[in-house]
């Protein structure tokens, strides 16, 4: 073991975690502990909290947690023995040695690091001389001006089949080295190894840390069998672990809360020339599930940017076969599709930024892509046919690993598949025996019918339905009905809408929000935005609207709008006793920390079962499974007597 425990503890004995932390986030002291704003989100009222007794910090916004090990790792990008390095010696602590073969390979690596660099530092000179011209004039035609060529340290392999081996020889470098680093052609049928890269615009690859650790070149002549050239594996290059910018794009991903993943490292460039800076892209693969790992660590859901043709689709559909078993809650993909032919560096050239940041914006979920993926497979005009799209869904979400993921992605498909079924045809998968399935309705309900009706296309076909029993809206929203239910969690949209029509409530309640857990993603982008606005002092109701819309949240505010029980939409009355409204929004954030406790110990006790399936783990999971069932049921009975009571709610007017 490289770093055993007791080295570890004395570390963590000599260096509170204010004295790591604070060096990169203000804290304050609050009581036992210290609080500021978080280094992983951007946010006004702080929920990042570090406590030297115990020895960790937590981040209410983020949920991170950890030490000052995986603080270091969280926001530097280190790796573990990088980070223990590090800590050890400004703690000064003297760590145990390595054995002589492991010193010699770290002692290698460091030695490859600095042949890179070298090969980098003559690529810019050479780029820069007279040699460079039709590089420049290359780059200057695709808008790459000096400063970007700059940032990204672009170079120039010179034609001569030994320039840059020689200037390394010069500099003391031996051949063999050259070869490991992937900069030497070399073989049994090569009598003198020669350049790798020759006559090509140069792009080096850099790891997490900002080092040269590979290079991709773009050919100058177009009779070369590969217009883009890559690095080989080498001991530091593994180009399936690895995404192009990581090391620029970390930052701006985490001030902006998204990253974007391209298919080229000039289409990178094009974008942060045009000012959007969270550009990645894989180096000449496939998306690789590593590199989804990557992506996921800088945004919850990255967006994958695709050229608008065939291979760009395909590219699309293939990066769902990698996405599917990783999948998480909270964590997926959207993907946004540029015109047809064009790629990002063409987009941003010929109609600017803004027309590449409309096709973001207007990236398609991976549920979306996913269907339109199996719709492609051809027509569902026979009931064989959409038999087969049936399997074919049921085989593919057979991957998703996560239980309750897999669940709601079914329910989601199924209820598509049953829009396009003729009446009488509801696919089994949806659940529910009998009657015909009639899909969404205008009004976007789903139910079942026993009349029957034509069946609606997927070509927007439109066919006369006859009107048929519903279930109530009470019923739709029962648990039994959880792929009929909204998205939108009821009592996060309750929270949330109440603090929006009576923003009156917002400065006293806006640390007990700032601090709630929230399931759905667009719920915490509102409650960010109410949280900013608390934070400013803006308690004009139509002032935090503005704000909303102007973030994009204007179709979100209406979506939890009417996710509101009916039972509960009096609070949303602008007369209602204000009183009445705050113990609504009370008894509300109680139960919301209830349910999510509960659901965070369920977790616990699954694993706990699956480690050990002794009797008192099964009877703690399921006394825990009851009191949410008793959580959810007597919540439901409260609906049920609001919604008949309706005026006699207090509050509510007639």
């Amino acid at each position: 073991m490289r770093f055993p425990p007791s080295i570890l503890e004395e570390i963590r004995a000599r260096l509170p975690v204010t004295a790591v932390v604070g060096k990169r986030v203000r804290l304050i002291k609050a009581g036992r502990e210290w609080k500021g704003l978080s280094p992983f989100n951007a946010e006004k009222t702080p929920s990042f909290y570090v406590n030297d007794q115990k020895g960790f910090y937590h981040c209410f916004s983020s949920g991170k947690h950890g030490d000052i090990f995986t603080f270091l790792m969280e926001v530097d990008g280190l790796s573990f023995p990088e980070a223990v390095e590090r800590l050890a010696a400004e703690a000064g602590v003297t760590l145990p040695k390595v054995s002589r073969e492991a010193a010699a390979e770290e002692e290698k690596r460091k030695s490859l690091h600095d042949v890179l660099e070298l090969a980098a530092s003559f690529f810019e000179a050479a780029l820069a001389a007279r040699e460079g011209a039709k590089a420049r004039d290359y780059l200057a035609g695709r808008g790459l001006g000096p400063d970007i060529q700059r940032r990204f340290r672009i170079g120039y392999a010179p034609a001569d089949r030994f320039a840059l081996r020689d200037h390394l020889a010069a500099n003391g470098v031996p051949s063999e080295m050259m070869v490991e680093a992937g900069l030497l052609v070399t073989g049994e049928d090569v009598a003198v190894p020669y350049d790798r890269f020759r006559d090509r615009v140069m792009f080096p690859i850099a790891d997490v840390r900002g080092r040269v650790i590979a290079f991709g070149g773009r050919a100058m002549s177009a009779d070369v069998p590969a217009k883009y050239l890559n690095s080989p594996e080498t001991p530091l290059f593994h180009k399936g672990r690895l995404l192009y910018n990581h090391h620029q794009a970390r930052k701006a991903a985490h001030d902006r809360g998204a990253v974007i993943a391209v298919e080229g490292y000039v289409d990178v460039i094009a974008l942060s020339a045009a000012g959007i800076h969270h550009a990645v892209a894989p180096l000449g693969t496939a998306l690789t599930e590593e590199q989804l790992t990557l992506l996921w660590r800088m945004a919850d859901e990255p967006i994958l940017c695709f050229d608008g043709d065939k291979a760009g689709q395909r590219a699309a559909f293939r990066a769902i076969d990698v996405a599917l078993p990783a999948l998480q809650p909270g964590k997926s993909l959207r993907f946004a599709l540029l015109p047809e032919g064009q790629d990002p560096d063409d987009l941003v050239r010929s109609r600017g930024p803004a027309a590449m940041e409309a096709v973001l914006a207007q990236a398609r979920p991976l549920s979306d892509m996913l269907w339109a993926r199996e719709l492609e497979a051809g027509p569902l005009d026979t009931p064989e046919r959409r038999a087969a799209l049936e399997r074919r869904i049921g085989e593919v979400l057979g991957r998703v690993r996560d239980e309750v993921l897999r669940r709601h992605y079914r329910a989601d498909l199924m209820a598509r598949l049953g829009e396009m079924a003729p009446a009488g045809a509801m696919p089994a998968a949806a659940g529910g025996r009998g009657g015909s399935w009639r899909g969404r309705d205008g009004g976007g309900q789903r139910g079942y019918g026993r009349a029957p009706g034509h069946w609606r296309g997927g070509a927007g076909q439109r066919g006369a339905v006859a009107s048929v029993p519903k279930a109530s809206p009470l019923l739709a929203r029962h648990p039994l009905f959880a792929a009929s239910a909204p998205a939108v969690s009821p009592r996060e949209a309750l929270i949330l809408m109440t603090l929006l029509v009576h923003p009156r409530l917002l400065e006293e309640h806006c640390e007990a929000i700032a601090t709630l857990d929230f399931s759905d993603a667009q719920a915490a982008r509102f409650r960010a935005a109410l949280v900013d606005a608390a934070a400013e002092g803006t308690s004009d109701g139509a002032a935090i609207v503005g704000r909303l819309e102007r973030a994009g949240l204007g179709p979100v505010v209406e979506q939890f709008r009417r996710a509101v029980r009916p039972g509960d939409a009096w609070v949303l009355e602008s007369g209602a006793d204000l009183s009445d409204v705050e113990n609504a929004l009370r008894q509300a954030i109680i139960l919301q920390r209830r349910r999510r406790s509960l659901h965070s110990e369920l977790k616990a006790a699954e694993r706990a079962l699956a480690q050990d399936d002794s009797e008192a783990n099964l009877v703690l999971l399921c006394d825990l499974q009851a009191q949410i069932t008793s959580l959810d049921g007597a919540e439901a009975e409260v609906e049920a007597v609001r919604t008949q009571a309706g005026n006699l709610v207090p509050g509510r007017t007639s």
